[in-house]
C-alpha cells in the first residue's frame, strides 16, 4: 500500500516529558516526523502538538491508536483532510539582494502575499504563511535570487468549526 501524508493534532497535558513520550513513540516504532509543532493553548494546563508524518493507512491507524493510549494525551484528531481542518505553515527566508534584483524581488513578494519583515544592505528576510504547497512554491520562486537562510514552522492545524448545515453531512 502506498504511503501518504498525515497531520495529527493532539491536546496533551502541559507537563514535562509529554513531548518526549510522543516523539519516543515515533522513534521506537520507526516512524518519521516530517514536522512537529508544540505550544500551550488558551488553557495553560494544555498544549497542542501537531505532527506531520508519511506512512501507509494501516500503519497510520496503528500509530493513532498507540498515541491515543499515551498517558497525558487528552484528545487526538486526524487533521489530514483540508475540508476538516485549517492547516497553515510559516517560513522565514533570508534572500540576498542586489541593486539589479531588488525591484523584481519586492514585486514577487507582494504578488504572493508574503511580507518583507527585515531589510539590510545585502538581504531581506521574508515571511510567508499559507498552505504547505504555497510555502514550497514561494521558496522555489525565491531560489534564483539566492536563499541565504530558511526556517519553517511545520504544519499547524485546527479542526474546522462547522455550522449546523454541514454537521449533518
Amino acid at each position: 500500500m502506498e504511503e501518504r501524508a498525515y497531520t495529527i493534532s493532539m491536546l496533551v497535558a502541559n507537563k514535562p516529558s509529554v513531548t518526549s513520550r510522543v516523539t519516543g513513540l515515533f522513534a521506537g516504532r520507526g516512524y518519521n516526523m516530517e514536522s512537529i509543532c508544540g505550544a500551550p493553548t488558551h488553557d495553560p494546563n494544555i498544549s497542542r502538538i501537531t505532527i506531520k508524518t508519511r506512512t501507509t493507512p494501516e500503519k497510520f491507524e496503528g500509530l493513532r491508536k498507540q498515541l491515543d493510549r499515551l498517558i497525558d494525551v487528552i484528545k487526538l484528531r486526524d487533521m489530514s483532510f483540508e475540508e476538516l481542518a485549517v492547516q497553515r505553515e510559516m517560513a522565514l527566508i533570508s534572500i540576498e539582494i542586489t541593486p539589479e534584483n531588488t525591484a523584481n524581488l519586492a514585486a514577487l513578494v507582494e504578488s504572493t502575499g508574503a511580507k518583507i519583515i527585515n531589510e539590510s544592505a545585502d538581504s531581506y528576510i521574508i515571511e510567508v504563511t499559507g498552505y504547505e504547497h504555497d510555502v514550497d512554491e514561494l521558496i522555489e520562486q525565491l531560489r534564483p535570487f539566492g536563499i541565504k537562510k530558511l526556517t519553517r514552522s511545520g504544519v499547524l492545524a485546527l479542526y474546522r468549526e462547522l455550522d449546523e448545515e454541514h454537521r449533518s453531512m
